[in-house]
């Protein structure tokens, strides 16, 4: 049978970047995923956007993720060409009873040492987004947007110059957990193929509590549920009216950010996501939902026109959190929480996720060090 160094399951943003670290120090990095190309699932169903880590709990991996990997992009899209744009986000009260809400984000963003953040008043806003209805708003000069293609391409071509090997159409069946390894069974264009690997990687996103409770050798119990949160996009037709991405403030449950207006790098403006719970996987956009994005996006953009909205595209959220719970973080588990060497499981792993893709990445490496 066949041994590799190190396996990655899940070729999207933050699996990538983990194989991207990984490569420079295994013999072998082998890259799996079950779609046809990297990147078809959660990363390529998003708004696009570099957070600021204004939102998420002091302390938690989230926060802290976001903000270390802000940095670590932004230097990294610029050094490499990948296609990005700085262009600052505006949170807005629509009416002088969520100010104080406001107040809240700049007191847990100072927390997360996000210290730049501005407060707009109406008349401000005014002037910088004739377009936008708002008393207030916060500024955040450090959000911005990403083509999460050229991204991904970026970070598999590098795993790739380092002996990293992608791996398409390639399901994962079975693992075996070893003393000295595992492995792994894969079903790739209905072949059966198995090899044994030293260190293991499931970065599956929608699919990784699937892959793990496939372990054998691994307690069930240390696989938090999934939760399939459904998030719909519709575009605008029409000139962007807008010079900065646009935000309500936030849901109150946490689930979501609420509907936002988001620009991609070629001027398109985007509105989305909702929050959607699903008992299963579903990429339709629910057009059922369109009078609702039209009533949540006047509040902000009153001068929005009737049948300017079409369908977009749908992203699923692979949540820890279930409908009406509090806000989960992040789950990184590696041998502290499971006992077992060389294997690091990633649950839960939604917005910001992909801007905190190369702070996760040096996370999981400092995780495997001992393993090299």
């Amino acid at each position: 049978m066949d041994r590799i160094d190190t396996c990655v399951i899940g070729a999207g943003v933050v699996g990538l970047a983990i194989a991207k670290k990984l490569a420079g120090a295994s013999e072998e990095t082998l890259i799996l995923d079950r779609e046809l190309r990297y990147g078809e699932g959660v990363s390529s169903r998003n708004s696009e956007v570099i957070h600021a880590g204004i939102y998420y709990p002091q302390g938690s991996l989230k926060a802290m993720s976001c903000v270390d990997g802000k940095h670590r992009l932004y230097e990294y899209c610029a050094a490499r060409g990948v296609g990005h744009r700085r262009c600052g986000k505006l949170i807005v009260a629509t009416e002088s009873a969520e100010e104080a809400t406001l107040e809240g984000i700049v007191a847990r963003a100072e927390a997360n040492g996000v210290m730049d953040l501005e407060v707009w008043n109406g008349a401000r806003v005014a002037r910088e987004e004739p377009a936008v209805k708002a008393t207030m708003a916060l500024f955040s000069p450090s959000t911005g947007i990403v083509s999460a293609a050229e991204l991904m391409s970026s970070y598999l071509g590098e795993a790739e110059a380092h002996g990293g090997m992608f791996v398409a159409r390639s399901e994962v069946s079975r693992i075996v957990i070893e003393a000295d390894g595992f492995v792994v069974s894969a079903v790739t264009d209905g072949e059966v193929f198995e090899f044994r690997c030293n260190r293991l990687i499931n970065s599956a996103g929608l699919g990784a509590q699937g892959v793990a409770l496939n372990m054998e050798g691994l307690d069930p119990a240390l696989v938090p549920p999934l939760h399939l949160c459904k998030g719909n996009y519709f575009v605008m037709q029409g000139k962007n009216p807008f010079n900065h991405l646009i935000y309500p403030v936030p849901h109150p449950s946490g689930a979501g950010l609420g509907v936002h207006a988001t620009i991609d790098l070629g001027g398109q403006v985007k509105f989305g996501p909702d929050v959607e719970y699903i008992p299963e996987e579903d990429f339709n956009v629910s057009e059922d939902r369109l009078d609702d994005y039209y009533e949540a996006v006047r509040r902000y953009f009153p001068s929005l026109q009737p049948g300017s909205l079409s369908p977009g595209y749908v992203g699923i959220r692979p949540k820890l959190q279930g409908p009406g719970d509090a806000p989960v973080d992040f789950v990184i588990q590696g041998q502290e929480e499971h006992g077992i060497p060389g294997l690091i499981q990633l649950y839960g792993i939604e917005s910001p996720g992909l801007t905190s893709s190369l702070a996760i990445a040096e996370d999981v490496a400092d995780r495997l060090r001992d393993s090299f």
